[in-house]
């Protein structure tokens, strides 16, 4: 079948952050685009606030960041900590949590929040300035079928049917993605069985209480009754509004359950609010078998999806795109192989089960753990001397160790053996299969700011460079960078190979596309 066959390279099912985000990175690429989704408009409801210094390095490279920050509703320069409380906000008991400015040198960017529909604004925004990307608003997916040529996905619009021929398709179309079931792509859950309430609310009189507590946007509380399970606001608009996050009875009476109280316990006391949105949710973690079945690739919450706990979500499925797209983009140019489509899943899959189990599932453990065993109405000693413990840690936990790395994918040949995972540790050295941090060149820029549309070789001794691929950016060190003369860093500031033999940078740098023996 010829390109003349297809109406695009990549269908793209799904528009939301997750969709959208890969829609850049292909489009930016010169990659030909159809994304498909249902919402013409947005949908003001404030989740995936937490934007991480990682994902505002994709926002760099996509050329948004200062749209990003722009957009936020939260003042310049106000904090963005969060803070944990033990039986309600003005209980006396709490501490610094979840501090991400601890990481801040090991990025190219400051972390930032703002509600999801926001940066899903900014991103339509730059997805309109790509002639090689088609949106269509408006329009459900209802089939998809593939060949060994191409992938057709029909859907339904307003102005009728709608069928798009491309030559790879990827599912972003959420944890009850139509995709995954129709590319029979099964999924392993872990249902926690807890009804969660999701509640926007504003108070005048909450946010003069949280004055307490400056520079935090985000709060979380435990009570004991919970058994581990957070109760959390989220500041969503300056002096107005606020998310509330928290479990209730799975026989509740949705008409009838009383929210406000319920916002009252946590807070510690009576406050006046008017409620805007009251939504459920189901807290479970899932992850799909595969990310892939054959030319249909599923990505975000589509492949895997978990409670919001510690703002992994979006930042997870912006990853996933980043991850793909540079990818797709090779195979398709010529200059990346089949390898390099597989090593999609082989890196991606692992990291979020890693996630799942060493981040999400054991914050919930250990706060199980904790309020099983301390009391202060029981023994308020051993319960501050625990308190205190936490309190210790509290600041960077889930912060210092979350770095998520790829030893062991088959595109990085330096790491055989290893396996991806999220736990790691921040470093400035370059380390094959890990994220590479900013390092300052002559010119001012970054490491990261100069990083090429395909492979980058940052080097100290470009004079003794042999054949290397087509496409290939060079970069001059003033010195080596850690352990190696040759740094090959991918698209996607991910390290491929240090060394210092010519020849082993040779063969890497063919690895690191697919295209090594």
């Amino acid at each position: 079948m010829s390109d003349q066959d297809h109406d695009c390279d990549v269908v793209i099912s799904g528009g939301g952050p997750v969709g959208l985000g890969l829609a850049i990175e292909l489009g930016q690429r010169g990659v030909q685009v159809s994304v498909v989704e249902r919402s013409e408009t947005l949908h003001r409801i404030p989740k995936g606030q937490n934007l991480t210094q990682r994902t505002m390095e994709h926002m760099q490279a996509w050329g948004v960041e200062d749209r990003i920050r722009a957009a936020k509703t939260i003042p310049k320069g106000y904090g963005l900590g969060g803070l944990t409380a033990y039986g309600s906000l003005l209980s006396g008991y709490h501490y610094d949590w979840f501090k991400r400015a601890a990481v801040d040198p090991y990025y190219n960017a400051a972390n930032e929040r703002l509600p999801q529909y926001l940066t899903e604004a900014v991103l339509r925004e730059r997805v309109g300035e790509l002639d090689s990307v088609e949106m269509l608003y408006g329009a459900t997916t209802n089939s998809v079928a593939q060949d060994p040529d191409g992938v057709t996905l029909n859907a339904a619009g307003e102005s009728g049917a709608i069928r798009r021929r491309a030559k790879y398709l990827v599912g972003c179309d959420g944890s009850r993605s139509f995709v995954r079931h129709a590319a029979g792509i099964s999924e392993t859950a872990d249902d926690h069985e807890r009804l969660m309430a999701l509640v926007v609310f504003r108070s005048e009189a909450f946010f003069q209480l949280l004055e307490r507590f400056p520079d935090k946007q985000f709060y979380n509380v435990l009570r004991p009754e919970n058994d581990g399970y957070w109760m959390f606001f989220g500041m969503v608009a300056w002096k107005k509004s606020f998310f509330f996050h928290a479990p209730v009875p799975n026989d509740t009476d949705r008409a009838r359950f009383d929210y406000k109280a319920h916002i009252c316990r946590a807070v510690g006391a009576d406050i006046e609010m008017d409620l805007d949105y009251v939504g459920f949710w189901n807290l479970r973690i899932s992850l799909a078998d595969h990310y892939r079945s054959g030319r249909i690739f599923i990505a975000g919450d589509a492949a895997h999806s978990h409670p919001p706990y510690g703002g992994y979500g979006v930042n997870t499925g912006l990853e996933d795109a980043r991850n793909l797209g540079w990818k797709l983009a090779a195979k398709l140019q010529g200059w990346g192989g089949e390898t390099l489509l597989e090593s999609y899943e082989a890196e991606r899959r692992p990291v979020f089960a890693s996630t799942a189990r060493d981040f999400i599932a054991k914050f919930i453990e250990e706060d199980r753990a904790f309020v099983r065993s301390f009391d202060p109405a029981r023994d308020k000693e051993a319960f501050e001397a625990a308190w205190a413990k936490r309190a210790s840690a509290g600041a960077t936990q889930g912060i210092s160790t979350f770095a998520p790395h790829y030893e062991g994918s088959p595109v990085i040949s330096q790491t055989k053996g290893g396996i991806p995972s999220a736990v790691g540790a921040h470093s400035f050295d370059a380390r094959p299969g890990h994220h590479l941090p900013p390092i300052k060149l002559a010119d001012g820029r970054t490491t990261t700011d100069a990083l090429g549309p395909r492979l980058t070789l940052f080097t100290s001794a470009a004079d003794e460079v042999g054949a290397l691929p087509p496409g290939l950016t060079v970069v001059s060190l003033p010195e080596p960078v850690s352990a190696g003369r040759f740094v090959l860093v991918r698209p996607d500031g991910y390290v491929a190979c240090v060394t210092d033999d010519p020849v082993e940078l040779a063969k890497s740098a063919k690895a690191a596309v697919g295209l090594g023996a």
